[in-house]
């Protein structure tokens, strides 16, 4: 059983909150202006989780393929899609073992997952290795040496939180991962875990902004 799957009935109720939307919504700005991503492009969504991010790409005419080793997560995300009547393919399966051919996606992107990835090194080589040549894999992933990294280093030092099964890394130690230098990189969520409401806007993230200090760090790889 996947450690996810007892937070599947209650893990969107996050962005329902002021800071959660907040945060989904900055994560998802900065991954697409890297990715950018164009109607019919066949996506593979690593680590989707309740297809958040899988549905924002198949909304913008991408073909996507959600994978994730937590059943009940992808039973979230296929009731998602059925109710806002969107296609999109969610199957269980590990990344370190994809069954796919080689070169078969056109991109392959991993959101906010990479951290619980047992294997990241086998990973990334898989996720290469399905990606056409040519094509972008997009890594989204917490940095470690932020605010954000702090909060979620706490919360794995207690057993019930499920961040005590994640590694967080560096930008240093995330481009050390790649077979070669990532063609992009952009950070985000400046903002303080802490901040009251009327702190939770673009005008303090912009105000925030400090490099290496974003909470939430993009790389873009080519094949």
């Amino acid at each position: 059983m996947s450690v996810f799957d007892q937070e599947a009935s209650t893990y969107d109720s996050w962005y329902e909150t002021q800071l959660g939307n907040f945060i989904d919504r900055v994560e998802r700005a900065c991954a697409l202006e890297l990715l950018v991503p164009s109607p019919g492009m066949k996506v593979l969504d690593a680590g989707c989780g309740t297809g958040n991010f899988s549905l924002t790409l198949a909304k913008l005419g991408c073909r996507v393929t959600g994978v994730d080793t937590s059943i009940k997560m992808l039973e979230v995300a296929r009731d998602k899609a059925e109710r806002m009547g969107i296609h999109a393919e969610f199957i269980q399966m590990d990344v370190t073992t994809l069954d796919y051919t080689d070169c078969t996606f056109d991109a392959v992107v991993s959101m906010a997952a990479f951290e619980f990835f047992e294997d990241r090194r086998k990973a990334m080589d898989e996720l290469f290795r399905v990606l056409k040549p040519g094509g972008p894999l997009l890594i989204g992933t917490i940095n470690r040496e932020s605010d954000w990294g702090e909060l979620y280093q706490e919360a794995a030092a207690k057993q019930d939180s499920v961040f005590r099964h994640a590694r967080f890394t560096t930008e240093d130690e995330m481009r050390a991962l790649g077979p070669k230098d990532p063609e992009a990189f952009k950070e985000c969520l400046f903002i303080h875990p802490g901040a009251k409401a009327q702190e939770i806007c673009d005008e303090a993230e912009m105000a925030r902004h400090e490099k290496g200090k974003g909470g939430f760090m993009c790389f873009l790889w080519r094949k």
